[in-house]
């Protein structure tokens, strides 16, 4: 037996079961995309494009060995000439957020924003790297799902 420090955020981030008035509750951590593709700053573009189509993506986020972030590719990045490497024209300080705040207290920025970066925080090892991507489709569709009455039907298309 040993004890739990690292506090309910740390607790509910790891998707441990909680209790009392926000059980239940999404918070950004439950909504990311897991599978975006990443590279490293000195990757080639071809390289980076050729990977990051087949995954059927239209981003890459640039991480360091220890998969903290340093930047974002967009699909106009890697139109440059396939030498280029990834670090001359990521995007420098793409929008982040901590993994524990709720979906309604994000949503305004993400429709802003479009995504937000969800990276790992505190001061311990590992501080700054990227666990996933929340788009703002993602959290208005899980906002609207939790939003329903039980047993009401959702909304068709």
């Amino acid at each position: 037996m040993h004890d739990y420090v690292g506090g309910k955020a740390d607790w509910a981030v790891h998707g441990l079961p909680l209790e009392g008035r926000t059980a239940g509750r999404r918070r950004a951590i439950d909504v990311v995309r897991k599978d975006i593709p990443t590279c490293g700053p000195h990757e080639r573009l071809g390289d980076v494009r050729e990977r990051v189509r087949a995954a059927g993506h239209d981003v890459c986020i640039v991480v360091n060995e220890r998969g903290v972030v340093l930047g974002r590719l967009r699909r106009e990045c890697w139109e440059r000439e396939a030498e280029a490497r990834a670090e001359d024209c990521m995007e420098l300080g793409p929008p982040t957020e901590r993994p524990d705040p709720f979906l309604h207290e994000v949503i305004d920025r993400l429709r802003k924003v479009g995504s937000l970066l969800i990276t790992q925080y505190g001061s311990q090892e590992g501080a700054g790297r990227l666990l996933g991507v929340l788009f703002r489709e993602d959290a208005e569709r899980m906002l609207a799902e939790n939003e329903r009455l039980p047993g009401e039907d959702a909304p068709s298309s």
